[in-house]
C-alpha cells in the first residue's frame, strides 16, 4: 500500500471522475467522462445518471492505472452543504468507496460536491493555504446545477466551513448557456460550443444585470435570448450576449460581497468558470483566482484533495 496515495471519486449529474493523487510525488491523474444526453434534451434523467455511473465509475478507476494502492478515499455525498441537498447519483460514488474501503481496510472520507469544487480550484491555483488561513475567503461555485455564493473559511472537524451568501435566485447560469446553446443547436452540455460562437462576434455589447443585495435573476437571460432569436439576431451576437449577461451578473456579485464582507480573495470555480469571455470580466479585480478548465469543471480532484487532508497527508 501507498502510504502517500489516495482516491477521489466524484458521481455528479453529468459527469463521472475519479482521480489519483500522490502526496509524496505530487502526482495528481484525473480520469472522467460526460454522461451521454440525447441530442436536442437539455438533461438527464437521475434513473438514467445513476446507471452510466455504475457502468462508467470502474472504467474511469481502471484508466487511473493505479499501482501500489491508496491508503485512503474521498468521495462526494451530495452537492452541498444546504439542507435537504441530494442527489441519487452521488450514490454510486458513495457505493464503490464504501466497498473499497472496507476491501482494502481504509477510511473513506465524504464531503460534498460543492467543497470538491472549491479545492480543486485552489489546487488549481496555487492557494490551498486558504484552507487552513484563519481569515475567510469568498467562493463561487457556477455550474449548471448551482450559482452560488459562499464564504468560506477553515473548520476544525469538515476541513472548510462553507456558508451561501448570495447567488441565482432562479435559473443557473450553466442552466442559462445551456438553455441558449440548445436554442442555436448546439450539442448539450453546451457552454464550450457556445464560447467558440461567441468569440466570433466582433461587436462590443453592453449588458445590464439584474441583482438585487447578494442575489441576481437569471431567467430574464433566457427569455431575452429567445427574444433575439425570433427576431432573427445573428448566431454568434445572441451567444456573445448570453456570456456577457453571465460575467456581468457574477462581477456585479462580486461587488456586492467585498462592499459587506470586506476585500477578502475571491476563488471562481465551476464549469461556467473555465470560459475564457467571462474569465477575462472578472479578472479585472484584484486578488481573483481561477482553477484551470481540468480543475474547473467537474472533477475528482477535490475529493481526493479532501481526503489527503482528512488523512493528514497535507
Amino acid at each position: 500500500m501507498n502510504d502517500g496515495a489516495v482516491l477521489g471519486l466524484d458521481t455528479s449529474n453529468y459527469t463521472c471522475s475519479a482521480a489519483y493523487f500522490d502526496t509524496l510525488t505530487g502526482e495528481l491523474r484525473q480520469a472522467r467522462q460526460l454522461l451521454p444526453v440525447k441530442s436536442g434534451e437539455k438533461g438527464i434523467r437521475q434513473s438514467d445518471a445513476v446507471f452510466h455511473h455504475t457502468v462508467l465509475l470502474p472504467q474511469m478507476i481502471e484508466r487511473l492505472g493505479i499501482t501500489g494502492g491508496v491508503c485512503a478515499v474521498g468521495v462526494s455525498d451530495r452537492p452541498s452543504c444546504r439542507e435537504g441537498s441530494y442527489m441519487p447519483c452521488f450514490c454510486v460514488g458513495v457505493g464503490t468507496a464504501r466497498a473499497i474501503s472496507q476491501v482494502s481496510e481504509i477510511p473513506y472520507y465524504t464531503t460534498t460536491h460543492q467543497t470538491g469544487h472549491i479545492l480543486a480550484a485552489l489546487y488549481s491555483a496555487d492557494k490551498l493555504d486558504l484552507v487552513r488561513e484563519e481569515r475567510d475567503f469568498i467562493a463561487f461555485h457556477v455550474s449548471g446545477g448551482t450559482t452560488d455564493m459562499l464564504l468560506c473559511g477553515h473548520d476544525e472537524e469538515k476541513l472548510l466551513r462553507v456558508e451561501r451568501i448570495g447567488g441565482s435566485n432562479d435559473l443557473k447560469a450553466g442552466q442559462a448557456i445551456d438553455r441558449c446553446g440548445v436554442m442555436l443547436g448546439l450539442d448539450f452540455p453546451c457552454g464550450a460550443e457556445l464560447e467558440k460562437l461567441a468569440m466570433e462576434c466582433g461587436e462590443n455589447i453592453a449588458v445590464k444585470p439584474t441583482v438585487k443585495g447578494m442575489e441576481c435573476s437569471l431567467s430574464g437571460l433566457e427569455n431575452k435570448c429567445g427574444k433575439l432569436f425570433d427576431e432573427g439576431a445573428d448566431r454568434r451576437y445572441i451567444a456573445l450576449f448570453c456570456l456577457r449577461s453571465v460575467g456581468a451578473a457574477i462581477d456585479a456579485l462580486t461587488a456586492a460581497a467585498r462592499e459587506r464582507y470586506g476585500a477578502l480573495p475571491v476563488l471562481y470555480a465551476g464549469g461556467v468558470m473555465s470560459d475564457r469571455l467571462i474569465a477575462e470580466m472578472l479578472s479585472k479585480r484584484d486578488d481573483v483566482y481561477f482553477a484551470e478548465p481540468q480543475f474547473s469543471c467537474d472533477n475528482a480532484a477535490g475529493t481526493a484533495l479532501y481526503a489527503a487532508f482528512m488523512k493528514g497527508l497535507i
